[in-house]
């Protein structure tokens, strides 16, 4: 009896040892990365910082156009204060370039039409959004994902200004009016001195 309690005793002891000097590994995810895009403009540079994470489809879109150096020398062609900025779609003599296919909507991400974020603009369809951005003022709650429905559905938030927001509320300062466009259509709320995105660049990826 006392070599079997001896022998048991040892391979308790045997086991915790081995359980003590061997730590089990647990599986982490990999942390997603948070890419960083400078955009330069004429009154100034901002530093916007992507949300893949919740917004991979938009990001990736965002994304594809400044590798492709598709935005540069466009304009902020629409600028309300109190409201938002917006760009991304416009040459300075107002026509509009050419864009790839549309991506779909991500509104409905979790994120929120707040002050600084950066969110992509689209006409009346949901899936319609392609080059062009925007930049809120104020929170916009009225813009994000209520339901599937045209008018419930909202506007995706894939970013936000973590450098820089003075310089869009610089833009709000600059008197806008109406321009009509080559095409016979015209722009309302365009500032009368041209807001030039100069270049956006990648600055982490």
């Amino acid at each position: 009896m006392r070599i079997v309690l001896s022998a048991l005793t040892l391979l308790i002891a045997s086991c915790s040892f081995n359980a003590t000097d061997t730590p089990v590994q647990t599986a982490t995810s990999p942390k997603i990365k948070m890419p960083k895009v400078r955009l330069v403009t004429s009154l100034g540079n901002i530093v916007i910082q992507l949300n893949p994470e919740k917004a991979p489809l938009s990001s990736a879109n965002f994304l594809s156009y400044v590798k492709e150096g598709f935005y540069q020398n466009t304009l902020f062609h629409r600028v309300i204060p109190g409201f938002m900025a917006q760009g991304g779609g416009f040459t300075p003599e107002l026509e509009q370039k050419t864009t790839h296919p549309p991506v779909k909507n991500e509104s409905n991400n979790g994120l929120s039409n707040k002050r600084a974020t950066v969110a992509l603009a689209r006409t009346a369809d949901p899936d319609t959004a392609t080059s062009q951005f925007y930049i809120n003022y104020v929170d916009n709650d009225f813009l994000d994902y209520k339901n599937p429905s045209y008018a419930g559905i909202g506007y995706a938030v894939f970013g936000e200004v973590i450098e820089g927001m003075d310089v869009v509320d610089k833009m709000a300062e600059q008197e806008t009016g109406s321009r009509d466009g080559p095409k016979g259509y015209g722009f309302n709320d365009i500032p009368l001195k041209d807001i030039i995105l100069q270049k956006a660049e990648i600055i982490e990826e």
